[in-house]
C-alpha cells in the first residue's frame, strides 16, 4: 500500500512554472554574478561591472545585463544631458539579497 501511495506522490509532482523560471534567470551564466556585484555595490558602471566579472566577455555582459533588464531585475540608469549609463537593482532584485546570501552560506560549507 505505501508503495502505491509513493508512486502517486512522485506522479503528481511537477516543478512550479514560477520556480522554473526563476531558475533560468539565476541560472543563466554570469547572471548570478552580476547580482552580487550589484548587491554588493548598488550602483555600477559597464566598465565596472565588467572589471569585476572579468572572464566574462562584454557581448555576453551586454546580452546578460538587457536580459535581466527585460526580467526587471536591473535597472538602466541614463542621464539627461549626458552620457552616463550606469546599473542597478530594482526592488525585485535587491530582493535576491537573502537568496544570494542563502548561496554563500552552502557554498562556503560545500565547496572547498
Amino acid at each position: 500500500m505505501d508503495q502505491v501511495k509513493e508512486k502517486q506522490v512522485k506522479d503528481d509532482f511537477c516543478l512550479c512554472p514560477r520556480f522554473s523560471k526563476t531558475f533560468s534567470i539565476l541560472g543563466k551564466k554570469w547572471n548570478g554574478l552580476i547580482i552580487e556585484v550589484l548587491l554588493n555595490e548598488p550602483t555600477q558602471r559597464f566598465k565596472d561591472l565588467a572589471s569585476h566579472i572579468d572572464a566574462c566577455s562584454d557581448r555576453v555582459l551586454c546580452e546578460r545585463l538587457k536580459e535581466l533588464e527585460e526580467d526587471q531585475i536591473i535597472q538602466r540608469n541614463t542621464y539627461e544631458g549626458q552620457s552616463r549609463i550606469d546599473y542597478s537593482l530594482t526592488p525585485r532584485g535587491r530582493e535576491l539579497g537573502p537568496v544570494m546570501a542563502a548561496i554563500h552560506e552552502w557554498s562556503d560549507k560545500w565547496c572547498k
